[in-house]
């Protein structure tokens, strides 16, 4: 393929790659989203096979199809309550191949470079190692919290924050080495090694090791309760890592599309930071955030339960009803139920919405995707700014999975350790029906004042079950 056509195949890959984030940050132009995503991914991979004439369809063609047959496979088999574990080990492979394309880069350098593009790509080289390897092995770890392999609970190390920084430094430091030996520089170390000598292998060798201990323990310490944020920074990361990575093979949509996904992964990690009404180091530092499961300490009251005939009378005589969905409908896999029950109150001229936070769940948008599959109506899908204010006007609350997203502690009791968290204001609203299994806390491993409200009836059991229940006893 002519030079000039393949640079022309590249822009229009990554006009569609920019309408593809444009089109998924609604709900309502979402399908388009993927569809010019998809676009996008063929005109990229179609355009760097031709550009390679034979060779490229030697090597891509059996690549597409074992990746193909993989993706489908495990798409097929993934259910929506595992979405964030499948986003993690994603994340993760995309950080081992920056990875494997910085060493690559070092085994087999271009061609013909001046000094300094030798300079510049020693840089590429180390920055490569490092980000793609804190990907890889940060995604990993996160894929097994996620996966219940590891506890939720954050592993506190004396001492972490200046481990980290100290290892931080010290891969400058071995990056500064490295590129003195390829450049035939002189650093403290390798003053007297010849230019391109195999000290620069262990060089690299010990900058993997320490990224890789850098990614572990940056995660491991992450409680349970940031996990959302810490998925959205490792999918930066990757966009990063993917961007490093075209910088190494000269290939400018790989640097386009790695900064639109790094950038657009970071701001949603502040927007995520905003909601939690926490700062970034808050978050990366903070290591706040258990497994969960603990019964719940520190409230006093007394918990009202409820049967699901009440909780169908309720609804039933209500004008408005908002639905709160979280973890545990997921879980549960109860959302085709909840849209069952949706449309059944709505044919009976109640007024339902759904209240999203921002962080229900263990994945940005993991409620809103959900809901979408159940095909709930988008219009009634409302993110938490804009209902705050309309739950002293609602007569009844459902609360389906939900914990820490509702916890009126974040409100009301300044020594909680989610003090000052945006939260849904349920217990705002005249009544508040809670679905759970137990009394054990969210998450974050906080106690919920919500159960013990006089105004929350606590409908204990399988959500699922029970909203099947409720929605065969709604009068027809």
């Amino acid at each position: 393929m002519d030079s000039g056509l393949l640079a022309v195949s590249y822009i229009g890959a990554s006009v569609l790659f920019i309408l593809s984030l444009g089109g998924l940050s609604h709900q309502e132009t979402a399908r388009r989203g993927n569809v010019y995503g998809i676009l996008g991914m063929v005109v990229a991979v179609a355009a760097t096979a031709l550009a390679e004439g034979v060779t490229g369809y030697s090597i891509l063609l059996p690549a597409i199809l074992v990746g193909a047959t993989v993706g489908i496979f495990v798409a097929m088999r993934v259910e929506m309550t595992g979405m964030p574990q499948l986003v993690g080990m994603l994340n993760s492979l995309v950080g081992l191949a920056a990875l494997l394309v910085a060493l690559a880069s070092h085994f087999s350098p271009p061609p013909g470079l001046s000094p300094t593009e030798e300079a510049i790509l020693a840089v590429e080289i180390v920055v490569g190692v490092l980000i793609g390897t804190i990907t890889f092995a940060g995604s990993l770890v996160a894929f097994a919290k996620l996966q219940g392999i590891l506890s939720g609970r954050p592993v506190l190390l004396p001492g972490r924050n200046v481990m980290n920084i100290a290892g931080l430094l010290m891969v400058v430091w071995l990056g500064y080495e490295y590129l003195a030996v390829q450049t035939g520089g002189g650093g403290l170390l390798s003053s007297d090694v010849p230019a391109n000598a195999e000290f620069a292998v262990w060089l690299l060798i010990v900058v993997l090791i320490l990224a890789t201990l850098i990614g572990i323990h940056f995660v491991l310490a992450i409680g349970g309760a940031d996990m959302p944020v810490v998925v959205s920074v490792l999918n930066s990361y990757s966009g990063w890592a993917a961007a490093i990575t075209g910088f190494m093979l000269g290939n400018d949509l790989l640097i386009v599309t790695g900064a639109l996904v790094g950038s657009s992964g970071a701001i949603l990690s502040y927007i995520m930071c905003r909601a939690m009404n926490r700062s970034f180091l808050n978050v990366i530092l903070g290591g706040f955030g258990t497994e969960g499961g603990s019964i719940t300490t520190g409230v006093d009251g007394e918990v009202i339960p409820t049967s699901t005939l009440d909780t169908v009378n309720l609804l039933v005589g209500a004008k408005e009803v908002i639905i709160v969905p979280g973890y545990g409908m997921a879980v549960a896999q109860a959302q085709n139920v909840v849209s069952d029950i949706t449309e059944n109150l709505r044919l009976k001229g109640v007024k339902v919405r759904f209240a999203i936070h921002p962080v229900a769940g263990r994945l940005p948008g993991h409620m809103n995707v959900l809901l979408a599959d159940a095909n709930v109506p988008y219009d009634i899908v409302v993110e938490m700014d804009n209902i705050n204010d309309d739950f002293p006007n609602t007569d009844a609350v459902l609360v389906i999975g939900a914990n820490d997203i509702v916890n009126p502690g974040a409100a009301e009791d300044p020594a909680s350790p989610i003090a000052g968290m945006p939260v849904l204001e349920v217990w705002k609203a005249g009544t508040v029906v809670v679905l759970k299994r137990s009394m054990a806390t969210g998450y974050a491993g906080v106690g919920n004042p919500l159960f013990v409200k006089e105004n929350t009836r606590m409908l204990f059991g399988d959500a699922k079950e029970s909203l099947s229940a409720i929605n065969s006893q709604l009068p027809t």
